[in-house]
């Protein structure tokens, strides 16, 4: 079985409460024996697998696998080529590079529903969205 599941913000990709108040996938009434396919932050929203199959889950989420993901990320400023650049060489996050990866500035950029709590606005400052495609899971 596989559910795709459009994680709203402010729920955790996991079924049990980790103490810090946000929603957990145990509200929405999932078929018994399936977990999460991989996670997205609690303040992130987005498409969420979930599946009954442990197969499916090593296929996707083993770095052996090399499985691509595709993030689109709204950002505050717009990135400079060069920005962009860096990115696809990777990046030092912790003490440790990143692999490489693709990124590139959306255009057209998309219109994007509303959201509760909204997106933080501020009129000095303009964003743009991103689209990333990665191959390696790193928090943020």
């Amino acid at each position: 079985m596989l559910i795709a599941f459009n994680k709203p913000f402010g729920v955790l990709s996991q079924f049990t409460d980790d103490g810090s108040g946000n929603r957990t996938l145990a509200e929405f009434d999932f078929p018994k024996n399936v977990y999460s396919l991989g996670r997205l932050d609690a303040d992130s929203e987005g498409l969420l697998l979930l599946s009954d199959e442990s197969e499916l889950n090593d296929q996707l989420l083993n770095p052996r696998a090399a499985h691509q993901r595709i993030y689109r990320v709204q950002v505050e400023g717009i990135p400079s080529d060069e920005s962009l650049k860096q990115l696809t060489k990777g990046v030092v996050i912790q003490g440790r590079k990143t692999l490489p990866c693709d990124a590139k500035l959306l255009d057209p950029q998309p219109t994007i529903a509303p959201r509760v709590p909204p997106i933080r606005f501020r009129k000095s400052v303009p964003d743009c969205w991103i689209e990333l495609r990665l191959v390696e899971g790193k928090n943020r």
